[in-house]
């Protein structure tokens, strides 16, 4: 089976780039996957992208050795089949704030007798290999997102769940959720404390732990702290401030 190269870079000790994709174009995603990124993340939670976008650009990604990743919109069982279906070698799903949640989530993406996934790989394996259906398990990378109070309360418990990889932080919705300003680098106290917290916990109990960023200097920042999995800004939005760059660059 096709490496996890995720899986790779931690084994390793490394932290992994990760970029995010909005547009819902299977070029934009290529493009993107051309830079270097050691994945991107396809995003169906927020924003305009739907299943068979996901799936154009998990194609396209596929063109590079950049890893391909989807956050699911809940935790629920038809999306994270069809895009583990789809070929995502990763899985980040909001909003899990229980150990139930976090084991409902590991099983419904493992096959049994780990899981309850149903058998039906169709792209991802030709994207895995034919021993996909064997190796899949001990392949895919599965993070629960942490980003509501409840999710911080139970966090032990959600770290104690075998098969589960990785916890990613979304740092407005947390910062929300602890009456705070929602931003992405520079949270209030509260918040700041809280990904501590979380970073902490994460490898105390051998977790992967990543976070959403708004710059790179920001993110190298937490990769010095201990985070594993750093996502920087999005395809739109650095689109978007490439664009600007070069505006207010001409009309100075």
């Amino acid at each position: 089976m096709r490496a996890n190269r995720l899986r790779e870079i931690w084994a390793a000790g490394g932290a992994a780039v990760n970029g995010w994709l909005t547009i819902p174009h299977a070029f934009a995603a290529e493009t993107m996957a051309h830079q270097g990124w050691d994945s991107l993340t396809v995003d169906i939670q927020h924003g305009v992208v739907d299943y068979q976008a996901a799936v154009n650009m998990m194609i396209a990604v596929s063109t590079t050795d950049t890893v391909p990743v989807v956050r699911v919109p809940w935790l629920e069982p038809g999306i994270l089949m069809k895009a583990l279906d789809g070929g995502a070698y990763g899985i980040i799903c909001p909003m899990v704030n229980s150990g139930a949640d976090a084991e409902r989530l590991v099983k419904l993406t493992h096959y049994p007798p780990l899981g309850t996934r149903s058998f039906g790989p169709i792209r991802g394996l030709l994207y895995g290999g034919p021993d996909y259906p064997e190796k899949a398990n001990d392949t895919v990378v599965v993070f629960a997102m942490i980003e509501t109070r409840e999710g911080l309360d139970n966090l032990e418990d959600i770290l104690r769940v075998p098969g589960l990889d990785a916890v990613y932080i979304g740092p407005s919705d947390l910062s929300l959720a602890l009456g705070c300003k929602p931003t992405f680098d520079e949270v209030d106290k509260p918040a700041a404390e809280a990904i501590d917290y979380i970073l902490a916990k994460a490898k105390e109990h051998g977790k992967v732990a990543g976070i959403h960023n708004g710059t790179p200097e920001f993110a190298r920042k937490r990769i010095e702290k201990g985070f594993q999995f750093v996502t920087i800004a999005s395809d739109a939005r650095l689109m978007a401030a490439g664009a600007r760059q070069v505006l207010q660059t001409v009309r100075a």
